[in-house]
Order: structure tokens, then C-alpha cells, then sequence
């Protein structure tokens, strides 16, 4: 009988890793790294509960890291199997998992350079050459289009509308006769959102395994458009800058285009927009290539649009002062340049920090939301008199409204939904209202949980 093991993403919003067996076959659903809090970083230093050596296929929903991270990992364990995902995740995957390694080998190296480490020596998670390993791996699929694993297994991509190139997984097992379909959702996407398409509705499925990240917290119902004129009027109108922590594959794209899209309607100045991270600098022209809405293309190419790629042009932002907007990467404050320019910028209060994205437990983004005085920044307790705007509505996550449209569109009820990739509060408040909405069957994962699929 097929079997689904939640091997991460399950009690957490990182880490997914759904690991899908049918007597000898089996496929690894997203292989993605843990983030935020210690205790949960730790984890990727476990040993993977399956072997790597002998899997075969990992099929990939998108890029970002908690679904992508440990890739290099896998392969530097002995993954010797084929990466499955849509065509630009693949681009968009080369990018993220070369700046995880890079990442993993500059912390090893300054912890060995300060003594900072109780192991000698400290040793990244994974290095450039795993991550070469890895994508070496990646082969590419279309939406729609269906692939044979093996004599069981199948699959097809739909778009989840979270990112460019995300997909949810529309999965067939076959075993004695019957065959039980599975609809993976990856991080499902929103409705009527810029430059992200709205998510494809979901084809039949016997189970759903579906994402919960925003299971308890509807999205601000304002216009994102309107959201973000306020917060750039008044910040202009103190003479500030507008500071954007931004993840830099997909979301940093957004934000550009949502204020040039206002200010070539006359609705805020023209100002000029910072993007000052490397891999943003590339996503973008990614997303150039592969815009969904065609007037994208000339929204990311304008003038004002100002790219930093090198560490001294990162440097010479210190000399701006504002009116105008700076967009840096990470999107939760765990690392990068953004943590450079928050420390000089945090303490003054003619400036505002924008929060456009899910902020994990234990990261700093949580911190600012929740309200903290101080930031912890490189050692030091940096003071926040800077203004703070959540901007929810800029989650590429469906919200519990959402995600109910969205299960609304299915062909028949499925037999059961398992919840992942959620807080346990969050992951709760979905079921509860999936139960109350459609009397549907459905259970919260586990970490580490095996459930058996009863096939038709």
C-alpha cells in the first residue's frame, strides 16, 4: 500500500521533504532546507531517514530554499537520481542553491577564523560542489505535461502561481488494480496578485497535501497597490528611505514592479529603486525572460530600476540618503547586505522598514513584527526607531479565504487532506475551518509521520 512520510514541513513552514513509497519505488516531494529557529537548523545535519544512494527521483515544486536547500546535500550523501521541476525553476534553482553553498562555506570559514566552533574545523552543510552535483541533476517538465516514473508512479506540474515557475504536483499511484491520485499543492499561491498568475485549479485527487503557512491569518483585504503608495508617501514626504527586505527570487521582482507601475500612473514621483543583492540582480533578468503579464518585462527594465551586483556598489549605498527605495536581501533578516544597511538605517526614524513576507519564528524579521526594541545585528543591539510596516497582502501564500476558493474548485472531495508546511496554531486553524466549511477529512502532519493511502 503507498505510504507518504512527512520528513519535514510538518509542525514548521521549512524544511519540506514528503517522501512518497509504493512497496520498492519511491520519490522525495521537494527536498528543503529547515530555517529559522536553532533547534530547527539542526536538523539539517541529521542524517536523511532514507537513503539517498538508492532514490531514485526528487520532484521539485519551486526554487526557494525550504523547498529546494538540500539538494546539495542529498547529492553530497550519494543522491545519484534525477531532479524533476518546471523549466524556470530550473534557472531560478541554479541560483539559489550556488548562493546556499556559498553562504554555508563563507559561515564555516568565519567561524574557523574567529574560533567561534567547538569543531576543528568547522564544516559547511554543503559546499559549490555539491551544489554543482545538484543541479547537474535537474531535468525539466512543462505544465500539463505527463511523465512516467516507473510502471506506478506518474506525475504532472500545475501552475501554484507562487513564484514563477512553482507547480504543484498531481501525482498516480497504481497498485493492484486501482490507482490513487495525490495532489501535492507546494506553496499555493493568491488570487489576483501582480506579476504572479492565479493559481490552476486542482485536477482530482484521492488526498491533498496542502500547505498551511497562512492557515490562520487572512491577508490585509487592501489593495497592494494602495498599501504600498501610503507607506512610500509618507516615508518621501520625511525625506526617508524606503527599506525593503526582500526575498531576492520573486519577491524583490514584485515590489519593483508593483511601485513602477504607480509611479509611471502618477500615483507616487518617480523614484529611484535600489536592488542591491546578486541574486536578485539575476532572478531579475530570469523574470525578464519569463514574465507572465507580457508589460512586466518593461516594469523591470526601467530606468529607475538600479542594480547593485558588487560589494563595492553595495558599499557606495551607504551615500543614500532618500527620498527612495532599497531593496536587499534576506527576506526575514537571517543574513546578507540587508543586515548592513539596517544597521545604519534602523535608528533613524525618518525611514520605514517593509515587511513583505512570511517571517519565521526565531528570525529578526519576527522580531521587527513582533515589535522589539532592539535588533541583534553583527554582535551588536541595534536600536528600532525606524517606522515598521507588515504588508501581508505581499505573501506569495494563500490565505485561509484563499486556500478555501481554491478547494472549492475540486472536481470531486477528496478522501483526505493532510496539512503541512504550517505553524501548529496555523496548521489547526485551517483544519478546523476546512472541517466546519466541507466536512472533509483532514489531519494535520507530523514530523516524521508515515499515513497509508488506501487506493480505489
Amino acid at each position: 500500500m503507498a505510504e507518504i512520510t512527512f520528513n519535514g514541513a510538518a509542525g514548521t513552514v521549512t524544511g519540506s521533504r514528503h517522501l512518497v513509497t509504493s512497496r520498492d519505488e519511491r520519490v522525495l516531494v521537494d527536498c528543503g532546507m529547515f530555517q529559522g529557529l536553532k533547534e530547527l537548523r539542526q536538523k539539517n545535519w541529521e542524517p536523511f531517514p532514507f537513503d539517498p544512494v538508492t532514490l531514485p527521483f526528487v520532484i521539485l515544486t519551486h526554487a526557494h530554499i525550504d523547498h529546494s536547500g538540500m539538494l546539495p546535500r542529498l547529492a553530497r550523501d550519494g543522491f545519484k537520481g534525477t531532479v524533476i521541476c518546471t523549466p524556470p525553476t530550473a534557472e531560478l534553482a541554479r541560483l539559489l542553491l550556488m548562493d546556499a553553498a556559498h553562504l554555508q562555506e563563507e559561515d564555516a570559514a568565519f567561524l574557523n577564523r574567529k574560533g567561534l566552533t567547538k569543531h576543528k574545523p568547522a564544516l559547511p552543510l554543503f559546499d559549490s560542489g555539491d551544489a554543482t552535483k545538484a543541479i547537474e541533476q535537474i531535468t525539466t517538465r512543462s505544465y500539463g505535461a505527463w511523465t512516467d516514473l516507473s510502471g506506478r508512479i506518474g506525475f504532472r506540474f500545475h501552475n501554484a502561481g507562487h513564484l514563477l515557475g512553482s507547480a504543484m504536483v498531481e501525482m498516480t499511484i497504481k497498485e493492484n488494480g486501482s490507482t490513487t491520485r495525490v495532489l501535492f499543492s507546494g506553496d499555493l499561491g493568491r488570487y489576483d496578485v501582480p506579476l504572479n498568475p492565479d493559481p490552476d485549479p486542482p485536477p482530482e485527487a484521492d488526498y491533498i497535501v496542502l500547505e498551511s503557512t497562512y492557515g490562520n491569518r487572512p491577508h490585509e483585504a487592501a489593495s497592494l497597490y494602495d498599501q504600498f503608495e501610503r507607506v512610500v508617501k509618507e516615508t518621501t514626504t520625511r525625506g526617508g528611505i524606503v527599506v525593503v527586505p526582500s526575498f531576492a527570487v520573486g519577491r524583490a521582482q514584485q515590489v519593483t514592479y508593483v511601485l513602477n507601475v504607480l509611479m509611471e500612473k502618477g500615483r507616487l514621483p518617480t523614484l529611484p529603486i535600489h536592488i542591491d543583492s546578486p541574486m536578485a540582480v539575476d532572478a531579475t533578468g530570469i523574470y525578464r525572460e519569463h514574465a507572465m503579464e507580457t508589460e512586466a518585462r518593461g516594469e523591470l527594465r526601467a530606468g529607475n530600476v538600479l542594480l547593485h551586483r558588487t560589494v563595492e556598489e553595495s558599499k557606495a549605498l551607504n551615500a543614500f540618503h532618500g527620498p527612495g527605495v532599497l531593496i536587499s536581501s534576506s527576506g526575514m533578516l537571517t543574513g546578507g547586505r540587508i543586515l548592513h544597511h539596517l544597521k545604519r538605517l534602523l535608528p533613524d526614524p525618518r525611514h520605514t522598514i517593509v515587511l513583505v513576507g512570511y517571517q519565521a519564528a526565531g528570525t529578526r524579521g519576527r522580531g521587527l513584527v513582533e515589535r522589539e526594541k532592539t535588533i541583534r545585528i553583527h554582535g551588536e543591539d541595534v536600536p528600532v526607531r525606524a517606522r515598521v510596516e507588515d504588508l501581508r497582502g505581499f505573501s506569495g501564500h494563500a490565505d485561509p479565504n484563499e486556500t478555501m476558493r481554491w478547494l472549492k474548485g475540486c472536481p470531486k472531495p477528496p478522501r483526505g487532506i493532510f496539512l503541512t508546511h504550517g505553524e501548529p496554531e496555523a496548521a489547526a486553524a485551517l483544519a478546523q475551518r476546512i472541517t466546519k466549511d466541507t466536512g472533509w477529512t483532514t489531519h494535520v502532519a507530523k514530523l516524521g509521520e508515515t499515513v497509508r493511502l488506501d487506493g480505489r
